[in-house]
């Protein structure tokens, strides 16, 4: 079995944040590899400021460099923006491989709003890491009264593959402030710069190997 982190969101851009945390997961945890999704919308965000999908997956790609990580917009594909969907999908279309999902302790703090979150939770072990600020909130969240019965100590986070979900183990990891809602506040079209341009042909999916332009 591929020990595989799946680590999902907007993406919008991705930043040395997102790489951080998946460096150092993919120590903790001991994955052989670490996929981004892209996704193509987040229900619980307004398309407002949305960078095109395209854009956010090349940013990706680029802070993806020279890690364990695949880029990935397979969720375009599902045809689903809901996670729930998503990992349903991934553990049907993979079977030689054993995934747990990753989130932020911010995620966390919303996390009873995602559709579905306690099949999520059943289906894959769930990393939480550190974020700044959100330690209280993430612990006193709501989808927490459930999920609190499941946590593991973190001390045996190597051995997530041989949980039975539900599961989840905080990773106490060197925290970093950077953000995309402040990049985005200080460079609102960020995709247009020179910084993030891109070959459109160059795109495709490190998953499906399909075009994403």
């Amino acid at each position: 079995m591929i020990r595989t982190g799946l680590l999902g969101g907007s993406f919008n851009p991705a930043h040395r944040g997102h790489r951080a945390i998946s460096a150092r997961a993919i120590e903790a945890l001991g994955l052989d590899e670490m996929w981004w999704l892209v996704s193509p919308g987040n229900p619980l965000k307004p398309d407002e400021g949305m960078a095109p999908l395209a854009a956010r997956f090349a940013s990706a790609r680029r802070a993806a460099r020279g890690l364990r990580i695949r880029v990935s917009a397979i969720e375009r594909e599902l045809g689903s923006p809901y996670t729930a969907d998503t990992i349903a999908a991934l553990v049907r279309r993979f079977p030689n491989r054993r995934f747990v999902w990753i989130m932020g302790e911010d995620n966390l703090a919303q996390f009873h709003r995602w559709r579905h979150w306690r099949r999520i939770a059943a289906t894959v072990p769930i990393a939480v890491v550190t974020r700044p600020g959100y330690d209280g909130t993430a612990r006193a969240a709501r989808a927490m009264g459930w999920l609190r019965r499941f946590v593991r100590p973190a001390a045996g986070a190597m051995d997530w593959d041989d949980w039975r979900p539900p599961a989840l183990v905080f990773l106490r990891l060197p925290p970093d402030p950077t953000s995309a809602t402040g990049l985005r506040a200080a460079l609102p079209r960020w995709h247009e710069t020179p910084h993030y341009s891109f070959n459109p042909k160059a795109l495709r999916d490190g998953v499906t190997r399909r075009p994403i332009g």
